[in-house]
């Protein structure tokens, strides 16, 4: 098994027992990935590792190194990116800092050679070449196609969002000194080899990126060198360094992440303050004043009990709660993620298409994995009332070019209707396809309305 550690010669660990890769071939397709569906393509990408296997003792737990010896995946890992392509990008206008950033580890520090402004190939080749430094890409998603067909699939497989970076480093060089991320990482290794060192977390599952002193972190955990067509998972927090080794050609490898900020005291910030608006609109206590100049003066004995049985009610009420009201996480995902991957211009997604629904026909679902049902209170400004509303956030109008940019502008694309609508939304999430007579709405109106809509966002289609 991948798991097992073996003691070398000098008594560092190695990396897991490497194992071979069984090949997955994707319907209809030349990728020795199964890009068929979000869980074909995460079993393909982990295996011969079995899902259930990741996720019960790797997971958020420990690294997982799988060694293949695989001409086909080799070939095709190196298609995703490659030094060459830098040229092409650069003539599309890159910018330092923004989408490129150009560094190298010097004793132990992070050296960065970024120059200002625009990108020229002539100048990152030759920093490269003669200073020995790293180039960074961010993002490469954004412009490679298949890596957008990959982490657009691993974002409905996760329901977070999944950012990339290429790392290509020159022989006997190290781009970053020894660090650790707040993101789950998955390094697939595209040309060259690169030497990994991987330590044991002083912050297990970190909240934040942070350098770690090479004094602090002890002696390697895992030893071992990536090849083409490898893969390596590491949980946020492990501290991690690589170089390509000297005497060999240079080393490009990308960094799929996912699971920044969506631990379980992101989602208990998330939903916290709609229970908390929630459960006050029917406890007079809860809208009770504070006590007179409880913000002047240090928090007394007396209000961290009150806080205390407030909190211990809040627990109770959210036993019976069916809808959590979420404020920002589904909205967030929905409104930064990748659209769906497609071929061509994209028209579908953004146009609708087939017949118009009526009160006679069946509509179904479609781009189901992109779409997010949920409910929160009303956010109209001028609604003084406040009451809960269901929103439809989705992505098909999302832009790829913007995708994990974090300054770049973006907005929802979606739907609201009132609660009473709630039913039957679910109808149609929950059925392969459903009559619109059949809907849950009082009145034959409501329901060509409420389908009217959701054909209009491309969500729906009649069957």
């Amino acid at each position: 098994m991948p798991k097992k550690v073996k003691p070398a010669g000098d008594g560092k660990e190695e990396g897991p027992v490497p194992c071979k890769q069984v090949k997955v071939e994707a319907a209809g397709g030349p990728s020795p990935l199964n890009l068929d569906s979000p869980s074909g393509l995460f079993e393909s990408l982990i295996s011969p590792i079995k899902t259930e296997t990741f996720f019960k003792e790797f997971w958020e737990q420990k690294p997982l190194l799988i060694q293949r010896d695989d001409p086909m995946l080799a070939t095709y890992y190196q298609s995703l990116f490659r030094l060459s392509d830098l040229k092409s990008l650069c003539s599309r206008g890159m910018y330092y800092g923004r989408d490129v950033n150009v560094c190298r580890c010097v004793n132990g520090k992070k050296k960065v050679l970024n120059k200002d402004g625009k990108v020229h190939f002539l100048q990152l080749r030759k920093d490269f070449d003669q200073k020995r430094a790293t180039i960074q890409f961010h993002q490469p998603q954004r412009f490679k196609d298949e890596l957008w067909r990959i982490q657009e699939k691993l974002e409905c497989y996760f329901g977070s969002l999944v950012g990339s970076n290429v790392y290509i480093t020159p022989a006997g060089s190290q781009g970053l000194p020894p660090h650790y991320d707040d993101v789950e990482v998955f390094i697939l290794q595209l040309e060259g080899e690169k030497h990994w060192r991987l330590y044991h977390p002083t912050v297990p599952l970190a909240r934040e990126y942070s350098l770690e002193a090479e004094d602090r972190i002890g002696r390697p955990a895992h030893e071992f060198t990536l090849k083409p067509g490898d893969l390596l998972y590491f949980p946020r927090g492990t501290i991690h360094q690589a170089d390509t080794p000297s005497g060999l050609a240079h080393s490009t490898h990308v960094t799929i992440s996912t699971y920044q900020s969506s631990s379980w005291g992101d989602f208990l910030l998330d939903t916290i303050s709609g229970l908390v608006f929630d459960t006050a609109k029917a406890d007079v206590e809860l809208r009770a004043g504070i006590p007179r100049q409880l913000l002047l003066v240090e928090t007394t004995a007396v209000a961290t009990r009150k806080l205390s049985g407030f909190l211990r009610m809040l627990a109770d009420r959210l036993e019976g709660t069916k809808e959590l009201l979420s404020a920002d996480m589904k909205k967030d995902f929905a409104m930064n993620r990748l659209p769906p991957y497609y071929l061509g211009d994209g028209a579908e997604l953004s146009t609708p298409g087939g017949q118009l629904p009526g009160l006679e026909s069946t509509v179904r679902l479609q781009f189901r994995d992109h779409v997010v049902l949920t409910v929160g209170p009303d956010q109209d400004p001028s609604d003084e009332t406040r009451e809960k509303m269901v929103y439809i956030y989705h992505s098909l109008k999302n832009r790829r070019e913007t995708h994990m940019m974090g300054n770049e502008e973006t907005e929802s694309h979606g739907l609201r209707f009132p609660l009473s609508h709630i039913d039957a939304l679910k109808q149609i999430w929950n059925s392969s396809a459903i009559s619109v007579k059949d809907l849950k709405l009082t009145t034959d109106e409501e329901k060509q309305s409420l389908v009217l809509s959701l054909w209009t966002e491309c969500l729906i289609q009649v069957v």
